[in-house]
């Protein structure tokens, strides 16, 4: 196996090169890389920090956009080789995951998704401005272990909580365990809403979901 040079997958992530990155990503899973490390070590560091340039107003929207757009180009030929993993774990659980109604973010939701699934979850992924009742019927429908909630933007974390309360009043949280995530939530607004549990990133997401089951 070659070595890979993940600084230079996070770098064109953050240069927002979605051609490039395609044929990074595709040369480094030919070079026998593991994918959760292409993701991990190379996509996911690139688009933090474009997030993080964002936040300080060190780039425009569109430099975020163009990132945004490298990294789903990059997820688009890693999620298969992901999924061939998959085929030889045992299923750790299940898991139902959206952004909440008036969000149209999805980049850290399908970050999260694409680790959740390599780890050995299985993923109903319901993608965005996923409607408050589309949750619990796909509750009641599937049964899973953890229902993901997340959301991007200040103004939709409050969904977060409704859904919760939801759960509350037709007596199926105790049924599920309830993780939030997005760049608007913290550990205070998780323990206010009565969530299960949060994670700043995919990583610890997943470590957090295990830890939830066990």
């Amino acid at each position: 196996m070659m070595s890979v040079n993940f600084e230079e997958l996070s770098k064109l992530v953050i240069d927002g090169d979605t051609d490039a990155i395609k044929s990074a990503v595709k040369n480094a899973i030919n070079d026998g890389a593991d994918p959760l490390e292409i993701v991990d070590k190379g996509l996911a560091k690139g688009i933090r920090t474009v997030g993080e340039k964002y936040g300080k107003g060190e780039i425009f929207l569109t430099e975020l956009l163009m990132g945004a757009e490298a990294m789903k180009a990059g997820m688009e030929i890693i999620n298969p080789e992901i999924q061939k993993q998959k085929k030889e774990l045992k299923k750790v659980g299940t898991v139902v995951i959206g952004t909440v109604s008036g969000d149209i973010h999805d980049l850290g939701k399908n970050i999260v998704t694409a680790l959740f699934s390599a780890h050995g979850f299985d993923v109903t992924d319901l993608g965005v401005d996923v409607p408050n009742e589309k949750f619990i019927d796909k509750l009641k429908e599937l049964k899973p272990d953890i229902l993901g909630l997340s959301a991007l933007m200040t103004s939709t974390i409050t969904k977060q909580r409704d859904i919760i309360n939801t759960l509350k009043e037709t007596g199926l949280r105790d049924k599920v365990k309830v993780m939030v995530g997005g760049a608007a939530v913290n550990e205070d607004f998780v323990r206010e809403i009565g969530a299960d549990g949060y994670a700043e990133n995919a990583n610890d997401a997943v470590i957090k979901a295990k830890d939830l089951l066990k």
